[in-house]
């Protein structure tokens, strides 16, 4: 360890993201379950866990929404995929995002009012998404505070963001997501052994010295580099104490098992080779989901302008949506539609997945909430009125389930704020100019 008075500033960060902050395997909880799985051995639930799983172009107004407001009945076609699930969902239609003067930054505008509360004047709002509001509250215990996906090959596509310049980078090889979940540093909460891994203690351990000797650096510093000093310090402390919770035997969770290796896989954006990969996403993200390596996952099926493209073919799912011409019998874009068939397909595998995993008499879903999202309500005109939303899973019975919430033009945000406050985020209300509001939808509030 370099003396802190031998080093500047870059030498600090890079001693300490070369030295110390690195990737390192966390505990679930320091508690154990109860004897049927179900609970926590005092009897609190399992912890909740979030999700959101976003993809490109909305759906074809009409064909999405359930027949009537209030209990769903019936899905709308483009739904149907999904039919398995409508008494662990919820719709929410009529939902829009309001520019109040501001450019469309068309397929960009509309995902970021649903995720960040703002519609920003230009492609990306300097917010938090909602996801990494809630992993701040419910993923601070857990080995990754969320976990993030793209299906469709680049990193970029994450819709998860800490503000408008870092985004949550995506990992887009399931091998590699194998590898960093269930790889050396993966610490299974049901083995007979546990023995503490020694490059934990030398992380703990430098972490402590840098912390330990900074004082004498900071008198070096001005007001504004000591404030910022300080709020580096307040992450690393907390660093160290997940450290110290590796240092204990992880609890025990019934439902966890490591899955098999995942080989590389080819990437792009053929449709197959999308789906594909998600399906070998949506199988790790519900294994470490079940053996508590996270509580928040995203998952992006492709990019907000959908680069899709049938096996085969040049012209992306997009490109149909600007030149393909409605259907004067169907009344829709019939190529458009095939896409949305697969699109919802594959969210309906994800969902299969995660209530595939069995927990006492519930399952893995069941104690989720996964919201839905993407950038636009109907494709061809590329408006940001009626965009389709929906949310999976009761979060543990924080959330009623099987409803359809049929809007009047109220703001995207009002999901966003709504789950906030289920996951125990303390917000009483969110957003920005219209996209502002206070009001949750009480009717799906447990």
């Amino acid at each position: 360890m370099i003396p802190m008075h031998r080093v500047n500033r870059r030498n600090v960060l890079r001693g300490m993201m070369g030295g110390a902050a690195v990737t390192v395997g966390l505990p679930f909880l320091d508690c154990f379950l109860d004897t049927d799985g179900t609970a926590l051995a005092d009897g609190q639930a399992l912890p909740v866990v979030f999700g959101t799983w976003f993809w490109g172009l909305g759906l074809n107004p009409g064909r999405w929404e359930p027949n009537a407001p209030g209990k769903i009945d019936k899905l709308g076609v483009e739904l149907q995929p999904l039919v398995a699930f409508k008494d662990k969902m919820n719709v929410f239609s009529g939902m829009k995002a309001f520019l109040d003067g501001k450019p469309n930054g068309v397929h960009f505008s509309g995902v970021q009012g649903m995720l960040t509360g703002t519609v920003p004047r230009g492609m990306i709002a300097d917010k938090p998404s909602v996801d990494t509001l809630i992993a701040d509250v419910i993923g601070t215990r857990t080995r990754f505070r969320s976990l993030e996906v793209a299906c469709a090959g680049n990193p970029q596509h994450s819709q998860s963001r800490r503000n408008g310049a870092v985004v949550n980078p995506a990992e887009i090889s399931p091998a590699a997501l194998y590898t960093r979940v269930f790889g050396p540093e993966f610490t299974d909460p049901n083995a007979a052994d546990f023995k503490p891994d020694p490059a934990v203690l030398v992380r703990r351990s430098a972490l402590s010295a840098v912390a330990d000797d900074r004082q004498s650096f900071e008198k070096t510093l001005g007001a504004a580099d000591r404030a910022r000093l300080d709020e580096y310090f307040t992450s690393l402390r907390g660093l160290e104490q997940q450290l110290d919770l590796q240092m204990e035997k992880p609890a025990p969770l019934a439902a966890c098992s490591v899955p098999g290796k995942v080989d590389e896989t080819p990437i792009g954006t053929e449709i197959e080779i999308v789906k594909n990969n998600h399906r070998l996403f949506a199988g790790l993200l519900a294994h470490a989901l079940a053996c508590g390596q996270t509580q928040v996952v995203n998952v992006a099926f492709a990019d907000a302008t959908s680069s899709l493209r049938r096996a085969g073919g040049t012209q992306t799912h997009h490109e149909f949506s600007h030149e393909e011409p409605v259907d004067a019998v169907l009344g829709y874009q019939p190529t458009l539609a095939w896409f949305f068939n697969e699109i919802m397909g594959s969210l309906a595998f994800f969902l299969t997945s995660m209530d595939g995993i069995k927990e006492g008499d519930k399952t893995l879903l069941d104690r989720m909430t996964i919201m839905t999202a993407t950038d636009l309500g109907y494709a061809k005109l590329h408006g940001l009125e009626n965009m389709p939303m929906m949310t999976f899973g009761s979060g543990g019975g924080r959330l009623k389930t099987g409803l359809h919430i049929a809007a009047q033009g109220e703001p995207t945000s009002r999901v966003g704020l709504t789950l906030q406050q289920a996951m125990g985020v303390p917000v009483s209300s969110w957003g920005t100019d219209s996209m502002q509001t206070s009001k949750t939808i009480t009717e799906i509030m447990a």
